[in-house]
């Protein structure tokens, strides 16, 4: 099991921002490498001599753009970004490059994934060219586009060489998130793991997810997935990618979440 930093979950707290000692502990922790989740008002150049100077390897790079658009036109912003994005992913040192694919107000989430599926059929050939991993991962709520393993497979019909980033708490708010592992495993490169507190009826704080059920984030292994049977399962495909640990709750700051993550998720581990 190799882990990874996840950028996000330290710039989604502020406060707690700081890229030097974000770098210096996924040093500590003797993670694999990072991810940087868009380039926090930097270049990618600098991100890079970062990274580099801390001793740190760049294993994936996360960004945002909207291809959500029925027509290639209204699409054709989007896509310039994510060009650069991919360029960005090059001078990260990035082998595998995430766009994330919200779903929109409103839209059935059908309507949404056909869009999403041609932005990256038009996509896929620059990402391919350039030698980057082009991915999308399970993504959370009852409209998003893709969730469990038929949404990805779906578009791996009409993209093939797309890859999956592997979400095992967005996958775990639609279906098992260790089957739906396994029926991606061939075409996962990069994963995250975080955790959810689940519930049945709508509570503050609380969200509707894909298989009816409300979740709220948690630290991972203080909610409702089953972290042991995803890493049961991505041993047995014999996966050899790595693990970002995501953490979108506020009760522990990014470092002691990163901590206490990998602590958790080394003892899992171990007991296989």
């Amino acid at each position: 099991m190799k882990l990874s930093m996840m950028s996000y979950t330290w710039s989604r707290q502020p406060a707690h921002f700081d890229l030097p000692r974000m770098l210096q502990v996924t040093r500590e922790l003797n993670m694999a490498g990072i991810d940087f989740v868009r380039l926090h008002n930097r270049t990618a150049k600098e991100l890079r001599r970062m990274a580099d100077d801390a001793g740190v390897k760049v294993v994936a790079h996360t960004f945002v753009v909207d291809l959500n658009f029925p027509d290639a036109q209204a699409r054709r912003p989007g896509g310039d970004a994510a060009r650069r994005s991919i360029e960005d992913a090059v001078t990260l040192g990035a082998p595998v490059a995430m766009i994330v694919t919200p779903p929109k107000p409103g839209m059935d989430r059908l309507a949404a994934r056909r869009n999403w599926i041609a932005g990256l059929k038009e996509l896929h050939p620059f990402a391919e060219q350039a030698g980057v991993a082009l991915s999308i991962e399970n993504f959370p709520g009852a409209a998003s586009p893709f969730v469990v393993a038929d949404d990805f497979i779906e578009a791996l019909r009409e993209v093939p060489g797309l890859k999956l980033t592997f979400d095992n708490a967005n996958a775990a708010s639609g279906e098992d998130p260790a089957e739906s592992f396994r029926r991606c495993a061939a075409h996962v490169v990069h994963a995250h793991f975080k955790d959810w507190y689940m519930r049945g009826a709508p509570a503050e704080g609380y969200w509707q997810q894909l298989d009816g059920r409300y979740a709220r984030a948690a630290l991972i292994g203080e909610g409702a997935v089953n972290h042991k049977a995803c890493l049961a399962a991505m041993r047995a495909a014999g996966y050899q990618g790595c693990i970002n640990i995501e953490y979108e709750g506020n009760d522990y700051t990014p470092e002691e979440a990163c901590r206490r993550a990998a602590a958790t998720l080394r003892a899992m581990d171990e007991g296989l």
